[in-house]
């Protein structure tokens, strides 16, 4: 106690001396900063026009030098571009650094400054904002300052051809307003439903009967009843005289399929197993109306009906992101109950990066002390540097932060009770920046101890390398050495680890996700560590070969625990050269060791569009997890307003609920750019046998979360799209995919699509607002035309009021409700609400 009093002393006494020091400094809440594109196409090349202004609020000159602002963006930078004397420059990763020149006159109070840069590529959306800021001192070089006084304006940019109101008007001119009685009440589509002509009542006076067998999903069924009733039912392993129940009885079915029938007497739910009983469970509440969610009834009705059903995969996954923004525990559990509530039944959890460690690992303290938190540095020696909007101060949300142990336990059991299987992924040997840090942490952590032996044990990088490379996020330093022994005990003990939270848990692990994506070339070209495993190992023809070393010396420690390995499709693939350049082509050696990978690649204009099907051919097990249709973080169309990445192409609900999994060829429309396509695009492409439609044993959607910084925006991005697949990844075939003639598959097409969006607009988004405190789906903004001086407006899912004003103001749920064409001049605003209120984005137009 005595030591720790005295070292707080000198603490104390230097703080004052710093704070005054730092006080003479140009205070950075008056800065004032914005952004603005001002124009993509650039010089008739793909170059983006970015201009900064710098505004002095404060009472003295803003300095001419001595001081450098970071930001990130994920676009790259000009380099040598000096406009008015400001200068910008790469730091690493997503990391920039605007810093001034000899030119650079400083800036007066009140008065402001203009610079601007080129960004590569085009600049759609707000994407390519810079975020973050900060400002450094020459003086203070360890210390950042916030600039909270920044503003992204509106894009200025009118060379691109955006999606206007009057577009979307037009498409959604395609969907037919059907009845909400009308409707299918069970979604997704199940195998078989027969409509009853009466009705059971949920109230009071119910029991549930079943066995111990089905205990666990009897106790679900239970609390979804009180929530409904205010009251929870009897549960009973045997029949309650002059009580009507709800009974689950145990019949031999597949594994996941179950037997619905509902009567006005009672309801029976036969299956083979609790995963079948609890997707039963699920189809029966999905029946209950909306209308009979908004508060506690004292009845609430089922329509009569026997369903009989089973899923079309048995792998219905989701890919989750909280390395590159952390995602709270009780956000994570919001979301598999959400998957569940869809039938979904894998949660792909991809919780390390260059950017993010999220889970604590027993072994490695550092893994969380370091590569769980971002902010400014210099060396990334005490945590990590400030990726995507960090700012200068780590232990701030989302960009900081981790699972507990305990805390990752407790998920696993909620994720278990849900039938849902969580699939951690240890990404590596790339993308794996946090941990390398951490253990250099480690190591010299020990090497100052005088331990050297310690300090190596778990290296990760080959300290002598001097390879050149630069990857997809513009990261130099984030591949492991595999010729390192270390990073084999490192893996080791992490497999360790992890099996020991899932046994603590009781949760299933039959295979973990080792990555494999991504790592660039010049990686281990210039490690002498892994030079000489290549010269030494007779195995080893080049440096390229060390790809398939390193997996299979993974896939022998994950036998250990008699798992299996799973990756990116990049495990199943052989760099090589074709006419001098360098490609990646399926490589039939590993396609018998049982790896299952997943294949995101079929980016349309790319020459990879069948990829997916190659490899299932080639005899691997395949997840599909298209960026053209399931990538849930690219912006939903082209729109400087709509969030969002797009470099895959744009996703609305309309890709994922139109991909056709054995032959997406056929239903897709646009290549990644959003430019139309038609079959030519796919001549010459391999089309997916019958052996390889086999090894299809799943679908994938997925969400990265760079620009994903919040729960809303993480609900925004997700939904809809996600009951899209859900509704493929469950259900069967619709019709529609397999007419060979174009014009009747159309028309189907058509017709399912109206029906689909129906059910969302009037059943299950307004669901989705009365479950768990309420989802912040995407409400989608509405179409708008202005023709022949009227202003007509609709929606892409059926089911929202939409509301309009033409005072200037902003529409309110109180407005003027749209019914019929507006005829009043001059500035029309409109909006679309959900049943609670909540609005969507305004579209305002102007009536001439």
């Amino acid at each position: 106690m005595k030591r720790k009093i005295f070292l707080i002393f000198p603490l104390l006494f230097l703080l004052p001396m710093l704070q005054a020091q730092t006080s003479k400094l140009f205070p950075a809440g008056k800065l004032a900063v914005q952004w603005v594109l001002e124009s993509n196409n650039y010089g008739g090349k793909p170059k983006a026009l970015n201009i900064l202004t710098l505004t002095n609020k404060g009472k003295r000159d803003f300095p001419k030098s001595g001081w450098t602002i970071y930001f990130s963006t994920s676009y790259d930078i000009t380099p040598d571009r000096v406009v008015a004397g400001l200068q910008y420059a790469h730091v690493n990763g997503d990391i920039f650094k605007c810093f001034p020149t000899a030119a650079f006159e400083g800036i007066k109070p009140g008065k402001s400054m203009k610079s601007d840069f080129l960004s590569d590529g085009k600049a759609l959306n707000n994407v390519a904002a810079p975020s973050g800021l900060y400002i450094v001192w020459d003086t203070y070089p360890d210390q950042g300052f916030a600039l909270t006084d920044y503003k992204v304006l509106p894009s200025k940019d009118t060379t691109e051809n955006y999606k206007t109101p009057a577009i979307v008007y037009e498409e959604n001119k395609q969907v037919e307003e059907i009845a909400a009685n009308k409707l299918p009440v069970v979604f997704p589509t199940p195998v078989s439903f027969t409509g009853g002509d009466a009705s059971f009542s949920i109230d009071q006076d119910i029991a549930i009967i079943t066995g111990n067998e089905f205990a666990a999903e009897a106790d679900f069924l239970a609390d979804a009843v009180s929530r409904l009733i205010g009251k929870r039912p009897v549960i009973a392993s045997t029949f309650i005289q002059s009580v009507r129940s709800i009974n689950i009885i145990k019949a031999p079915m597949k594994e996941e399929a179950y037997r619905l029938v509902i009567n006005k007497d009672g309801i029976e739910i036969s299956a083979g197993s609790g995963a079948g009983v609890f997707y039963a469970i699920q189809s029966l509440l999905n029946m209950i109306s909306p209308d009979h969610l908004s508060e506690v009834k004292k009845s609430v009705p089922i329509p009569a009906a026997t369903i009989v059903d089973e899923p079309r995969f048995g792998y219905r996954g989701f890919t989750l992101d909280i390395a590159r923004n952390f995602q709270p525990k009780n956000e994570l559990l919001r979301i598999i109950d959400l998957m569940a509530m869809y039938k979904l039944n894998n949660l792909h959890l991809h919780f390390n990066d260059d950017e993010g460690w999220r889970i604590a690992m027993p072994s490695f303290p550092e893994l969380t002390a370091i590569g769980s938190q971002r902010g400014h540095t210099l060396d990334s020696k005490k945590w990590l540097p400030p990726s995507y909007g960090a700012g200068p101060d780590p232990g701030k949300l989302p960009a900081s932060g981790f699972y507990t142990r305990a805390e990752f336990i407790d998920i696993l059991r909620y994720a278990k009770a849900r039938h849902i299987v969580v699939l951690p992924e240890i990404e590596t040997p790339g993308h794996a920046r946090a941990a390398i840090k951490s253990m250099d942490a480690r190591y010299e952590k020990y090497m100052k101890q005088g331990n050297p032996d310690e300090a190596k044990r778990y290296l990760l990088r080959d300290i002598n390398d001097q390879s050149v490379y630069s990857t997809a996020q513009q990261w130099t330093d984030n591949v492991m050495c595999v010729a390192l022994p270390s990073v084999y005990n490192f893996i080791e003990k992490i497999v360790d680890d992890v099996v020991s939270m899932y046994k603590e848990a009781g949760a299933p692990l039959t295979t973990i996700h080792f990555g494999g994506d991504e790592v660039p070339d010049g990686a281990w070209e210039k490690s002498p560590l892994c030079q000489e495993l290549v010269k030494q190992d007779p195995s080893l023809q080049e440096t390229n070969d060390l790809w398939y070393y390193y997996f299979t010396k993974v896939d022998q420690i994950l036998k250990k625990h008699q798992l299996t390995l799973s990756g990116w499709e990049e495990v199943g693939m052989r760099k090589t050269t074709l006419k001098g350049v360098k490609k990646l082509i399926v490589n039939p050696v590993l396609a018998n060791e049982g790896y299952r990978l997943y294949v995101w690649n079929n980016m349309v204009g790319s020459g990879n569009e069948d990829l997916p099907y190659r490899l299932a051919n080639a005899g691997y097990k395949v997840i599909l997890a298209p960026v053209s249709n399931n990538y849930f973080d690219m912006a939903y169309y082209k729109s400087t307003e709509e969030p969002g990445y797009f470099w895959g192409g744009f996703t609305d609900v309309d890709k994922t609920f139109s991909f056709t999994p054995f032959d997406y060829f056929k239903n897709t429309k646009e290549d990644a750019a959003g430019n139309p396509v038609g079959p030519e695009t796919f001549i010459g492409k391999d089309q997916l046998t019958a052996y390889g439609q086999a090894n299809i044993v799943g679908l994938q959607g997925l969400i990265w979360s760079e620009m994903v910084r919040s729960e809303e925006r993480l609900e925004y991005m997700a939904l809809p799209k996600l009951l899209g697949l859900a509704e493929r990844a469950w259900s069967p075939d619709p019709s529609w995919a397999n007419e060979p003639d174009t014009v009747a598959a159309g028309v189907a097409y058509k017709k399912a699509w109206s029906t689909f969006t129906n059910v969302l607009g009037k059943r299950e988004l307004p669901r989705l607002s009365y479950t768990s405190g309420g989802y912040k789906y995407r409400i989608p903004a509405p179409g708008v035309l202005v023709k022949d001086g009227l202003v007509l407006v609709n929606q892409q899912l059926p089911g929202f009021v939409l509301k309009y004003s033409t005072d200037g103001k902003e529409p309110l749920i109180t407005s003027a409700t749209y019914t019929e064409p507006i005829t009043e001049k001059g500035t029309v605003r409109v909006r679309a609400f959900d049943v609670t209120g909540r609005g969507s984005r305004i579209v305002t137009v102007v009536n001439q």
